[in-house]
């Protein structure tokens, strides 16, 4: 059964495109047909950050009527599909998110996974993503101004039919991170499925234009993003490769001496 996931953040520059990217590339190399859409026809970035802002067809073409979604879809890292949205001014002029609705009618027949990047904050262009998903990820830096504008997107997605799934914090410092996790709980009334650090890897892995769980797999970011993706595809831990289950046993070795103190 396809699951549709639309990842949103009610302010630009949380890394939701980033992390909708290596999630995706993630499933992908758990082995799920998964396939990653910008659907930020104003602002898109995905096309970017995967070397794909040159290609023919977007979902520009595709929104305005001049192409059909499968001539929009390209081979990712790892064996993910991506359609970007095209970056041109006259583009966005002439795409009507409208059609978006019959667009993802095709695209799940195409895989087990539709990872959707949504326009950040509040717009006509970001409102149908938020409703057509099965589940709605918030993309939330550990900082006020992030989490109240993702309070907003969260009552947004409820008033339109969409259900959020859960918050996933990105550029999480390490002091106090169950604290601020809690209390981001209880603000957003939604569970937090997991932090992603900080991790200076990520800007080198953006500047090779290649996914961080691609460029450095062993890296923090990468691990907790796969982590993630596992738990969004319901992959058992043992399922999850060497370095998540490394990462689990330095966890459960540190919470053991510290109580020995």
């Amino acid at each position: 059964m396809v699951r549709v996931f639309t990842f949103a953040s009610g302010k630009g520059g949380t890394g939701k495109t980033t992390v909708t990217v290596n999630i995706g590339t993630s499933l992908a190399q758990f082995g799920k047909r998964t396939i990653i859409m910008d659907a930020d026809i104003g602002m898109a970035n995905m096309g970017l950050a995967l070397g794909l802002e040159d290609v023919p067809v977007t979902l520009h073409e595709v929104l305005a009527g001049k192409a059909h979604i499968h001539d929009a879809v390209y081979e990712g890292p790892a064996g993910v599909k991506v359609v970007p949205s095209g970056i041109s001014l006259q583009g966005f002029q002439q795409a009507n998110p409208e059609r978006l609705k019959d667009v993802l009618g095709d695209l799940v027949e195409m895989c087990d996974f539709l990872l959707i990047d949504a326009p950040a904050g509040i717009s006509r262009d970001g409102i149908i993503p938020l409703a057509v998903a099965d589940d709605v990820i918030l993309v939330v830096n550990p900082e006020l101004s992030s989490i109240v504008d993702a309070l907003k997107t969260k009552i947004l997605t409820e008033v339109v039919g969409g259900h959020v799934f859960g918050v996933i914090v990105n550029r999480a410092g390490l002091e106090k991170s169950d604290i601020i996790n809690q209390k981001m709980e209880k603000v957003l009334g939604v569970r937090v499925l997991g932090t992603i650090p900080e991790d200076q890897n990520i800007r080198k892995a953006a500047s090779f234009k290649t996914p961080i769980v691609v460029k450095f797999p062993a890296s923090s970011a990468s691990v907790a993003i796969r982590n993630l993706a596992a738990e969004i595809a319901g992959i058992p831990l043992e399922q999850r490769g060497p370095q998540s289950q490394e990462r689990f046993i330095e966890r459960f070795t540190k919470v053991l001496f510290r109580g020995k103190k």
